[in-house]
């Protein structure tokens, strides 16, 4: 039985999508760290599939701002100096506000509800990388309504980019900050229902910068 282009092209396409789905959970999850290698051959030898959907998933990647591609030595988890993560902090208070505001009209009483529900499994939560997910759920719900895709495209891989340095602040200030974390997206969830986009705005830039700063703190999250 011959397999049409067209049955390739979709086999193909599927197998870069699985190769992608798993590689982006190990890197936002802490698996892969920033620094690590990942070699095509295991990755391609741990799906039984050719280098071909690997490659094409790690351009995927690369484009999401997760992995970087390096002359003779191939893809990585790209690792950022203190530095460039407080630039890439200062880019996050700008734009993302940005697209909050071009959010708020569009998000509809459903969508209000369902941060609050997002809202209260955070508060309700004590693990590490549950938080990472329903934070990213909450501030990423917010910017949904957004329709500039450049916008959402560069949010989105500010957030992949600065992940693992996330994951460590979190880590440093355990439970005892969270209700910092909470009464910040509670201010951001009010200005939201409420439409209001300034008192939105100024919320989300003042969270996000409280990170920054604190971050700044904690130069031993930078090394190796």
């Amino acid at each position: 039985m011959t397999t049409s282009p067209e049955t390739a092209t979709d086999t193909g396409g599927a197998a870069s999508a699985r190769v992608a789905a798993y590689l982006r959970n190990a890197i936002l999850g802490g698996e892969l760290r920033p620094g690590d290698r990942i070699r095509q051959e295991d990755i391609a030898a741990k799906f039984g599939a050719s280098r071909l959907p690997v490659r094409e998933a790690l351009r995927m990647l690369e484009a999401e701002g997760l992995t970087e591609h390096e002359a003779n030595k191939g893809a990585r988890v790209p690792r950022l100096t203190q530095h460039e993560v407080e630039v890439i902090y200062r880019m996050r208070e700008k734009l993302e506000p940005l697209a909050l505001a071009e959010s708020l009209p569009a998000l509809a009483e459903i969508d209000h509800e369902r941060l609050d529900d997002v809202q209260r499994r955070i508060e309700d939560n004590d693990d590490l990388d549950r938080f990472l997910e329903l934070d990213r759920e909450f501030h990423l719900l917010t910017y949904s309504g957004c329709t500039i895709d450049p916008l959402n495209s560069m949010v989105t891989r500010l957030w992949n980019s600065t992940q693992h340095y996330r994951r460590a602040y979190v880590a440093l200030g355990g439970q005892s900050r969270m209700w910092v974390v909470n009464s910040e997206h509670r201010l951001i969830l009010d200005a939201v229902v409420r439409r209001d986009a300034a008192d939105a705005e100024r919320f989300l830039e003042g969270h996000i910068r409280r990170t920054r700063i604190e971050l700044g703190h904690h130069p031993e999250v930078f090394g190796p």
